[in-house]
């Protein structure tokens, strides 16, 4: 592979000026879209040395046969051309919405002659005032049926109003009291536009006036003895707080903000989008983002940040904007939104306070979403089925490997070492099957996958030797019932966490083992290579590979499980070595671990350094050190 692009410009050719730049295939298909407000700085990190290069992005400028650009006259005008040609050409290699589905709405027609109430998925209803949007249709429904309790507004359609208004008789809708509009014949025109700027008056955030004007006509009615008005109030307010208690009010009444919960790994990235209004969260929309090249997560909230308000209307980009961190060209942003919504918009960080505990709600229920999305996508048949044939095919497996094992190994400052195998059958996880290993002396990680892959593959022939011992046409009483040993299940794939390095090592070990007929492969976590022993160059899936996912998955398990167990051999440390020191309790040695680290740490600590935390004297600290340095042989066997 050649180290530089032929297509690379020449020294000079690329202006300093602010811009738009897209790389072109061969076919002259767009592949890329990015902006800039020095395009020769920016450009020159795409050409600099490919082996310098992240994997995908080294893919993406290889594939790349050309590279253009067009220069603006404001880092504002290329923040807008970015946005226009993502949306039309839709480049590959640009982050890709895979849930950008539509969200039910209600909303207001406001340019009727008698305006309705009506659910929909339209966005583009002239003249019309949204409220939403709503995770369910039902929702929507159920928060109208409340709402026209107190706000009688029509919500027939226009053929039954207009054949109405002509006839002289009311709407059927108004018949049974499910319209309150002009066809109902019971308002005028004049009266109903008044209900209706109410009902939209709550609905953006007054709910406070109607709720005070209520209480006020209640009591002056059941004053007035007149009891049964007074029922109908209280019917009315009731109604409200229905409304009201389904968004709760979770920040000052005055606030009118959008807050973004962003979780991400290395390919995919999940977004709630909270929206509230008046204090209260009006609306709540989530979508899931495939990442190709290796974008930072100030550059993830920057194209966000363009797909939520590139094509919104004025009246959905609120006040203020919160983000988890802020973007490079935060203060173009902030501009490109103030030309949009007509007024000034505030683009911030939520650090403390309601809005950072919201903010952290929002993050909270992306991270849940993230996971269920790989989760679904791991555990549906289909999926499964095309990720262990893709496997196969990547790996060049002669069948698909239906039963995988995989490796990690974890240690704390090169102490507690452990190591974790995880197990799955047809895709999905076997938990029965996990297991953990301690490793007691080791001298690096490659080392340390040697001894567990050593350890773990010598019983691969030992248990299918003892099976095979079992002769069922013997004479006498055959077991039946004899279980199978635990190690017997020969995989078709090994799996370990880490690249080249990691992998070398698993496959010695599977050569001194005997059992080279079983296939290897590493996951590097940082560029999501797929590492093969002996090659020089590692596999690189396709982002959207299901085969990638079910890796991903398979090696996060695997960690998951290695830090579990890491963490209860840590505790069993504490116990067996200093809850012996006396004069030592469990909340003064949790202070020494949370200042150390850990047992280990605290060995090559002088009693000066020990005593030097709150509540540990001279004597203490002298009985500690001198504890844990004849205790040294017995805690490095643990395990």
């Amino acid at each position: 592979m050649a180290s530089t692009l032929s297509y690379r410009p020449k020294p000079g050719e690329i202006p300093t000026n602010p811009g738009v730049y897209r790389f072109l295939d061969s076919d002259g298909r767009i592949l890329y879209v990015g902006k800039a407000k020095n395009l020769r700085a920016r450009l020159s990190n795409y050409f600099a040395p490919l082996h310098t290069l992240h994997e995908r992005t080294r893919r993406m400028v290889t594939t790349a046969a050309k590279v253009e650009w067009t220069v603006v006259k404001t880092d504002i005008d290329s923040l807008q051309l970015e946005y226009t040609w993502i949306q039309e050409y839709s480049p590959p290699f640009n982050v890709r919405y895979k849930d950008d589905k539509s969200y039910p709405y209600m909303a207001v027609t406001l340019g009727d002659e008698a305006p309705r109430v009506i659910v929909t998925r339209n966005r583009r209803i002239k003249g019309a005032k949204y409220f939403g949007p709503y995770p369910k249709v039902w929702a929507v429904h159920d928060t109208i049926d409340q709402l026209i309790k107190v706000f009688p507004i029509r919500t027939c359609s226009d053929s039954s109003y207009k054949k109405a208004m002509t006839s002289g008789r009311p709407c059927f809708p108004g018949q049974i009291g499910r319209c309150g509009g002009p066809c109902s014949m019971k308002v005028t025109i004049e009266e109903h536009r008044a209900i209706v700027d109410d009902f939209v008056a709550f609905m953006s955030g007054s709910d406070k006036r109607f709720i005070k004007r209520l209480e006020a006509r209640m009591r002056e009615a059941a004053a007035a003895m007149d009891y049964e008005s007074a029922a109908g109030y209280r019917d009315k307010l009731q109604a409200l707080d229905a409304v009201l208690n389904r968004s709760a009010l979770v920040l000052t009444e005055d606030t009118d903000a959008d807050l973004f919960g962003v979780a991400e790994d290395e390919l995919s990235a999940a977004v709630q989008h909270f929206i509230v209004r008046g204090g209260r969260v009006r609306g709540v929309r989530a979508t899931t983002i495939d990442k190709e090249l290796d974008i930072s997560g100030p550059e993830l909230i920057d194209q966000i940040l363009q797909r939520a308000y590139g094509s919104a209307l004025p009246d959905d980009i609120p006040r203020q904007v919160l983000v988890p961190s802020l973007p490079e060209d935060s203060a173009e942003l902030e501009e490109w939104l103030h030309a949009r919504r007509g007024k000034r918009v505030s683009l911030q960080v939520a650090q403390r306070g309601q809005k950072a505990d919201l903010l952290r709600t929002a993050t909270l229920n992306a991270q849940q979403a993230l996971m269920l999305h790989k989760t679904r996508r791991t555990s549906d048949y289909t999926a499964r089925t095309k990720a262990l044939t893709d496997l196969q095919e990547a790996l060049g497996l002669t069948e698909a490997p239906l039963r995988i094992e995989c490796y990690d190994v974890s240690h704390l400052g090169g102490t507690n070492v452990v190591a974790s195998m995880v197990v799955f059958e047809d895709g999905l996880p076997r938990k029965d099957q996990y297991r953990s290993f301690s490793v007691t002396e080791t001298t690096d990680d490659t080392d340390s996958m040697y001894q567990v892959l050593t350890r773990r593959l010598a019983h691969i022939d030992r248990d299918e030797a003892a099976e095979e011992a079992v002769d069922p046409l013997a004479e006498g009483e055959v077991e039946t019932s004899r279980k199978r040993p635990r190690f017997a299940y020969r995989p078709q794939l090994l799996l370990v966490d880490g690249g080249k390095p990691q992998v070398e090592a698993a496959a010695r070990a599977l050569r001194d083992a005997g059992h080279e007929e079983i296939a290897l492969c590493g996951i590097a976590k940082r560029l999501e290579e797929v590492w093969l022993p002996g090659d020089d160059f590692p596999v690189i899936l396709p982002r959207s590979s299901e085969a990638l996912y079910l890796l991903q998955r398979l090696r996060d398990e695997a960690h998951r499980f290695a830090i579990t167990h890491q963490r209860k051999k840590r505790k069993r440390d504490i116990s067996t070595v200093l809850s012996e020191v006396p004069g030592l309790g469990s909340s003064r040695i949790r202070a020494l671990l949370r200042h150390f680290g850990s047992v280990s740490a605290l060995k090559q600590a002088t009693p000066e350094q020990i005593q030097e935390l709150p509540g540990i004297g001279p004597r203490l600290a002298a009985s500690v050190h001198a504890h844990l340095a004849t205790g040294t042989e017995s805690d490095s066997s643990d395990g």
